[in-house]
Order: structure tokens, then C-alpha cells, then sequence
């Protein structure tokens, strides 16, 4: 008696479509020269879906609108935060309860750095 030996398994259907390589940056960088990596640290945007240690895909070309989330330095720190424009000024929200909005006014040195895109964690 032979032994014989089978796999059982089913065609990929994107079989059909596949690619030599993928690219992230073709799929998560429009502005390449103004594209920046970098690391989140803590946990006050875990509402937002960004955790500590992902890596944030942030666009410096782009102007921020109302609820986006922002890469911003103030007062000399980085710190990412969602952007809300308001009549009293800027007020950066975080996704905890643990880190309460922050109001911006004049006293405070404040720049937008860059919009974040995306944000890569792993499972």
C-alpha cells in the first residue's frame, strides 16, 4: 500500500490581482516631502484610536480643520491632540478622560506641526 498525501486549501481570490510588491507609501503618503514618522507615547488619545508606541503618519502640508487630529508643539513640547477651532480659540481635545481639554489662547505658544493621516499599531 502507497501513502499518499493531499492538501486541501481554496484559490486566493485576489490571486488574480496580485502585485510584485506593496508599497505603504503609495497607499498612505499624498505629500512625500512633507511626510513625517513618528512615535506615539502615552495614552491620551486611546479614544481616538492612537495608542502608545504606534507609529503616526503625519502630513505638514496640510491645514487643519475642525476635528482632525494634529501633531502640535506647545510650549515647546510636542503633543497630539484633535483640533477645534472655537471662538475663544483653539482647544485641543484628547481621547481620555485622564487628560482634559486644553484651551489655547495668546499666552501660550502654539504651532500645528503637521495633520495626523494615519495611525500603524499591531495587533
Amino acid at each position: 500500500m502507497s501513502k499518499t498525501h493531499s492538501t486541501v486549501g481554496f484559490p486566493s481570490p485576489a490571486e488574480n490581482y496580485a502585485e510584485d510588491f506593496l508599497s505603504l507609501d503609495e497607499h498612505l503618503i499624498e505629500h512625500r516631502e512633507a511626510t513625517f514618522f513618528m512615535k506615539a507615547e502615552g495614552d491620551a488619545m486611546m479614544g481616538h484610536g492612537i495608542r502608545a508606541g504606534d507609529i503616526l503618519v503625519v502630513d505638514r502640508s496640510i491645514t487643519p480643520v475642525d476635528q482632525q487630529i494634529v501633531m502640535a508643539v506647545l510650549n515647546g513640547d510636542f503633543i497630539v491632540r484633535q483640533y477645534c477651532p472655537t471662538p475663544k480659540g483653539i482647544v485641543l481635545r484628547s481621547g481620555s478622560d485622564d487628560s482634559p481639554a486644553i484651551l489655547v489662547t495668546e499666552e501660550h505658544d502654539f504651532t500645528v506641526w503637521g495633520v495626523v493621516r494615519w495611525s500603524i499599531h499591531g495587533l
